[in-house]
């Protein structure tokens, strides 16, 4: 495990500006984060209970301006996790839904196919992987008329491989081609969702970030209808003087869905000693213009990282080749673990910092595309973008999975559930609108009555 890397435990309230204040107003639903799963959620809300109302905060001036729009922007094919894992389960699903969704909302995007390439030690761990794809189920709510096969898989040859990227390394001797692999504008993407919870009647409060969290005790005397959550709110950039400036709502259902600050949310209702730790792992990402990717159509993984890791981590997949909606090379991600300073009072502190290019590290990706793109040349890269991963696990850790957790305002009956979606990191674009079936179909709908049978997609 690598050293001197501390997580943060960090909650909204940590610095205790803000005292208790009774709720002003009541809505069912209040969800915390707009990025691609906070409003794919949202959407979904607005689509099965279209009666109930439905609020989205958002701690920025428009959506997925964290994790959700510096990713790669890839439509994985869910070749990677263990079969039985949320990640498997739900990058299968919202592969399908996405596809589906792009195509019926005219999102920009790309079915590409995709190449793990590997070296002549590698070739078991690909026909490994190549053997799990094939045996995989139908996750819940797959639709089979779509796509009949769950995730088709074929091993190449080298020679082939080399017939579909012709610079790729001589030393590749093999390789799994992922056909239903692609890309997406996540920009345009965030707009059409926020464009349905719009035209559904829901609101979003941009600027407006959450900044205390309490169990509404006394709802049931005050005839409010029962317990929830009250969450105080304030809007706008600027410094604020405190509770005086912060809104309180009670949520009869509170969903958190915040991304790299979901761990302060959910720290936020527990006590100190059962605070949720997060790690934070920068990626960072450079165009590509020059030699070495002549006739490349498809995304290129290397099998080095995921192989080497025997299992265990899932941390990276690797410095690999994918393109933008125009077409553009772009090589990416990285991986540097930042580490929480001691006097960290909230998750923007420790990860915000790090998002700007970094030329130096632009060129160091160049070492590892070498190994199976040979032609490439380090002054052909050039930095583009950083983005933050959030990590439940720290660096050398077992794989970790997505984390849904369900807490109750009023724990023994089951009523007024906050719901946290944790660790929300790759494949998490892709499985965005899974999730949202899952908490809404799965974990909210089936425990109430006054809904419309409406399919998510």
């Amino acid at each position: 495990m690598q050293a001197g890397i501390r997580g943060l435990t960090t909650s909204l309230n940590s610095a205790g500006k803000y005292m208790y204040k009774s709720p002003e107003a009541a809505v069912d639903h209040i969800i915390i984060g707009g990025g691609v799963v906070g409003l794919a959620v949202a959407r979904a809300l607005l689509q099965c209970f279209p009666d109930k109302s439905t609020i989205l905060i958002e701690r920025h001036t428009r959506p997925g301006e964290e994790a959700s729009s510096r990713n790669s922007e890839v439509i994985h094919g869910g070749l990677y996790y263990p079969p039985n894992s949320l990640k498997t389960r739900l990058c299968l699903r919202g592969r399908q839904m996405l596809y589906s969704y792009c195509a019926k909302h005219d999102i920009p995007h790309r079915r590409l196919g995709k190449l793990v390439v590997g070296r002549e030690g590698q070739r078991e761990y690909l026909a490994k992987m190549h053997a799990k794809a094939r045996a995989l189920r139908a996750p819940p709510h797959w639709n089979h008329s779509a796509d009949p096969q769950v995730l088709p898989t074929e091993i190449l040859s080298g020679v082939a491989a080399r017939e579909c990227v012709p610079e790729l390394a001589r030393e590749i001797t093999s390789a799994l081609w992922s056909p239903l692999t692609g890309i997406v504008d996540s920009a345009a993407l965030l707009n059409s969702l926020e464009k349905d919870i719009r035209d559904a009647g829901g609101t979003i409060a941009y600027a407006t970030r959450a900044v205390r969290i309490d169990i509404d005790a006394a709802a049931a005397e005050r005839s409010s209808g029962g317990p929830g959550w009250v969450v105080q709110t304030v809007t706008g950039t600027e410094e604020n003087d405190g509770n005086a400036d912060a809104d309180a709502t009670l949520a009869r259902v509170l969903i958190n869905a915040a991304g790299l600050g979901a761990t302060s949310v959910l720290n936020e209702i527990l006590p100190p000693a059962r605070h949720v730790p997060i790690y934070f792992a920068r990626g960072a990402y450079a165009t590509y213009r020059g030699p070495g990717v002549r006739d490349i159509q498809h995304l290129v993984y290397p099998a080095d990282e995921a192989s080497t890791a025997k299992g265990a981590s899932f941390h990276s997949l690797g410095t690999h080749l994918t393109f933008d909606m125009a077409g553009n090379v772009r090589f990416g991600p990285d991986i540097d673990w930042l580490s929480a300073p001691n006097s960290a009072k909230h998750d923007e502190e420790v990860w915000e910092p790090h998002l700007s290019p970094d030329e130096e590290r632009a060129h160091s990706m160049h070492a590892s595309v070498l190994r199976y793109l040979p032609g490439v040349k380090p002054e052909g890269f050039q930095p583009d973008y950083a983005g933050i991963r959030p990590k439940l696990a720290p660096p050398g850790a077992p794989f970790q999975d997505f984390v849904v957790r369900t807490d109750y305002a009023e724990e023994r009956k089951g009523r007024a559930p906050m719901i946290s979606l944790l660790g929300i990191e790759s494949p998490g674009l892709t499985a965005s609108l899974a999730l949202a079936e899952m908490v809404v179909e799965d974990m909210l709908a089936k425990t109430n009555e006054k809904r419309i049978e409406t399919k998510i997609i």
